[in-house]
């Protein structure tokens, strides 16, 4: 049976990036692997075996091209206007929390947030499908 192991994605610069995810979602490295030419640190959150892989790599200056074929990280959380404050206290900048109902009923709450390169990240309040 396979497992989900992480994600990765490419940011420009490390610290920025590490400090805005420990700041607004209580992410910390669980591994660091420094190479040559790149790095790979690995975010966890607490209770989560599921990891960030922050890929850095040492020779870029110019900010990634996110393209039109990116999705988004989704985070589930307890309370969802706490995780809007705590976003907002971290420097970013979180679109409205929606409340999505496609046939009437509700799916989820829910708001975006885009990290410091750009990537978007669905944060998810618990309940229902979202556990």
């Amino acid at each position: 049976m396979a497992k989900l192991a992480h994600s990765m994605i490419r940011v420009l610069n490390e610290d920025t990036s590490i400090a805005f995810y420990k700041a607004a979602f209580g992410m910390e490295v669980a591994d660091r692997l420094d190479f040559d030419t790149f790095t790979l640190i690995y975010l966890v959150t607490p209770g989560s075996s599921f990891e960030l892989e922050l890929t850095v790599n040492k020779a870029r200056t110019e900010p990634y091209a996110l393209g039109d074929g990116y999705g988004h990280l989704a985070l589930v959380v307890e309370d969802l206007e706490a995780a809007f404050e705590q976003v907002k206290a971290a420097g970013g900048d979180p679109k409205e929390i929606k409340d999505f109902r496609p046939a009437g009923e509700r799916v989820a709450r829910l708001f975006f947030v885009a990290d410091p390169d750009g990537y978007q990240i669905e944060v998810v309040e618990r309940g229902g499908r979202f556990q």
